[in-house]
């Protein structure tokens, strides 16, 4: 990975970036910006006055918020570094990718810029209510003994599957269940929902995962998902509060197709071995 060299940079926008920290959070956000700066403000202010609050509440308790921008066209940045500027840029850091990577790129980016002990994934549209992270909290809690301080908690939307059954077409139902045949068929089983965006990680499990993740579009969820279970990481599911956001959706025959195609791949690859993972680490 290549250094970003401050020099580079104006220098009214260079003191936004933070030096590396010496202390670790105990927590950290990850928000992936794909393409438009309109969901930014709702779900920047639900987070970090949660965290805020939260805050006060313990001063024990420290996070930070990274938010990374996969090659926008609009002035998606400029709005995130206002909160940089207003909360400081320990706690918000912003990462702008030159070019779109995808979603799987832009999350990784952001988890290897992260300091947490645990580190959060949010999509920005502010789909799942950001208080539900103590559930995840608890999802985690309850998988202890963590091997090798490895262990994941996945939001859940399984449970409001007849509800979202009943306001879909036919089509988009067969879709939706064609793609969980294959999730459960070729990668993942014992995951309902792994598309859901909002996980919880240790700092070891993101390290562990996502250093072998390959997939960069919607489907690297499922290849992170199916790495997590190799490794034999204990995964917990946990239900959480979901709204349908206008204008988050994927368009729906081509991005499933994409999808599928990805999940024969990471089927494939890892069992030709042109992708291969290893259950052990040697440690520095």
């Amino acid at each position: 990975m290549k250094k970003r060299n401050s020099s580079l940079m104006p220098k009214a926008r260079r003191k936004l970036y933070p030096a590396s920290g010496t202390h670790l959070p105990n927590s950290c956000l990850l928000l992936c910006l794909p393409t438009t700066k309109r969901n930014v403000p709702v779900m920047m202010d639900e987070a970090l006055n949660y965290l805020e609050k939260r805050q006060k509440q313990d001063p024990m308790f420290t996070y930070e918020v990274i938010v990374v921008d996969d090659g926008s066209q609009d002035q998606t940045s400029q709005v995130a570094l206002k909160y940089c500027q207003k909360y400081g840029s320990d706690k918000v850091r912003v990462i702008t990718l030159v070019q779109n990577r995808g979603k799987g790129g832009a999350v990784r980016m952001g988890v290897f810029s992260s300091r947490g002990e645990k580190i959060l994934m949010a999509d920005a549209d502010g789909a799942t209510k950001f208080p539900d992270v103590e559930k995840l909290e608890k999802g985690l809690s309850d998988l202890r003994p963590w091997p090798d301080q490895m262990a994941i908690a996945c939001g859940s939307r399984a449970h409001l599957e007849k509800e979202s059954i009943a306001q879909r077409s036919y089509f988009r139902t067969l879709l939706m269940y064609g793609f969980h045949f294959l999730v459960w068929f070729l990668c993942v089983k014992g995951i309902r929902d792994t598309q859901c965006g909002f996980k919880l990680l240790t700092r070891e499990a993101a390290a562990r995962t996502f250093s072998s993740l390959h997939i960069e579009r919607w489907a690297f969820d499922v290849e992170l998902l199916y790495i997590a279970q190799f490794l034999k990481i204990p995964i917990a599911e946990v239900a959480v509060n979901w709204t349908e956001i206008e204008g988050s959706k994927l368009v729906p025959f081509w991005s499933w197709l994409q999808m599928g195609r990805d999940l024969l791949f990471i089927r494939l690859r890892y069992l030709l071995g042109a992708w291969k993972l290893e259950r052990t680490r040697k440690m520095n």
